[in-house]
């Protein structure tokens, strides 16, 4: 396991790093050249705390994903079919999925490998324009994927998007010839940040339940696994960065707050801290990205161990001195355009998996 040390490197800035200041907030970013013009551009957002508003910035971060998803497609528009479906949760009600797929001419008679996709927001926030350019780099590599709206909080708090996320995977298995996967090419759960910790707990449901088809990957970017109170004593000399990262650039301990008090999480059930499942054997291969000034770098970190200590393979890629999803923010940066490539080959690392 990586030492305390080290991960305390993970957040601290480089020489060429400076301090850029602004009423109520208090960040660090990497000033390159291109940082420069972008901060000019497109100046960081204040940080978030308990008076922001939630459906305003449900707005903003909506937009922001359009821009992103529009920075990193690389093929055009024709290239992919995408159809929203309303699928049935357990309490009667509807959610929709997105399914991204080839055009059917590039898509093979026997069926492509399947991904079942939660994004990110912190329970709160978000929606399907979230990961849609992640979809799309599955559907360029001859998948299909199946994108989740899942019910946000407050309107309804935990464990209701536990339970949404869960009914998709489930609902995908069931659907796998009717959507054309082919499970033995690939079946994958993945998410980013809040829907990461989402593929995470749904990785020990489904293989505690016994379903098939079995999952062959998990994608998990900038996860969050465990809450402070949840966390084992043995892991709580390397549990640095939600100190060492509270004022943080776009994820800080205020906007934590923020989100946890609104999704109401037990932050002791699994469901919402996975990392303290009794047993984290037989779970599919995994692939981590982690950023290093990140409040929830240590988490990632910590559980990334755990699997591998547990038998599980795993591929992590880390981003020492950045903050958590500064792809989203800083989308022409030299540092986001890597992160976007080490997603493709994340991806095909996964796919990789199911041989």
């Amino acid at each position: 396991m990586m030492s305390p040390e080290s991960r305390l490197a993970l957040g601290v800035q480089d020489p060429e790093l400076t301090e850029v200041n602004g009423p109520g907030f208090n960040i660090q970013i990497p000033i390159t050249n291109d940082v420069l013009q972008l901060l000019k551009d497109a100046p960081p957002a204040r940080g978030l705390d308990g008076a922001s508003d939630i459906f305003k910035l449900r707005e903003h971060l909506a937009a922001m994903k359009k821009a992103l998803t529009a920075a990193n497609t690389k093929s055009s528009a024709s290239a992919y079919s995408e159809e929203d479906r309303e699928i049935p949760m357990r309490d009667g009600q509807y959610i929709t999925v997105r399914i991204h797929r080839p055009q059917s001419e590039s898509e093979p008679a026997e069926g492509c490998p399947g991904l079942v996709m939660f994004h990110g927001g912190g329970f709160c926030l978000g929606g399907l324009d979230n990961e849609t350019a992640l979809c799309r780099m599955w559907t360029d590599l001859g998948g299909i994927a199946v994108n989740v709206d899942y019910r946000l909080a407050p309107e309804n708090p935990f464990p209701a998007p536990v339970h949404d996320a869960y009914d998709a995977l489930t609902w995908t298995a069931s659907h796998i010839e009717e959507l054309g996967i082919d499970a033995k090419k690939g079946f994958v759960v993945g998410g980013v940040s809040a829907g990461a910790n989402l593929a995470v707990v749904l990785s020990h449901l489904y293989r505690d339940e016994g379903l098939s088809p079995p999952l062959t990957g998990q994608y998990l970017s900038i996860p969050t696994t465990c809450e402070p109170k949840a966390l084992p004593a043995a892991y709580r000399d390397v549990y640095l960065s939600r100190e060492q990262n509270k004022n943080g650039l776009i994820l800080n301990q205020k906007s934590i707050d923020m989100f946890e008090n609104l999704y109401k999480p037990d932050p002791t059930s699994p469901l919402r801290s996975p990392l303290v499942f009794p047993s984290h054997q037989n779970l599919p291969p995994a692939y981590f990205q982690i950023c290093g000034a990140d409040p929830l770098r240590d988490e990632g970190l910590i559980y990334e161990s755990i699997l591998r200590e547990s038998g599980i393979k795993t591929r992590l890629d880390i981003y020492p001195g950045l903050p958590h999803g500064f792809w989203t923010w800083f989308p022409e940066a030299s540092f986001s355009k890597k992160f976007q490539a080490d997603t493709v080959e994340g991806l095909r690392y996964l796919l990789g998996q199911s041989v």
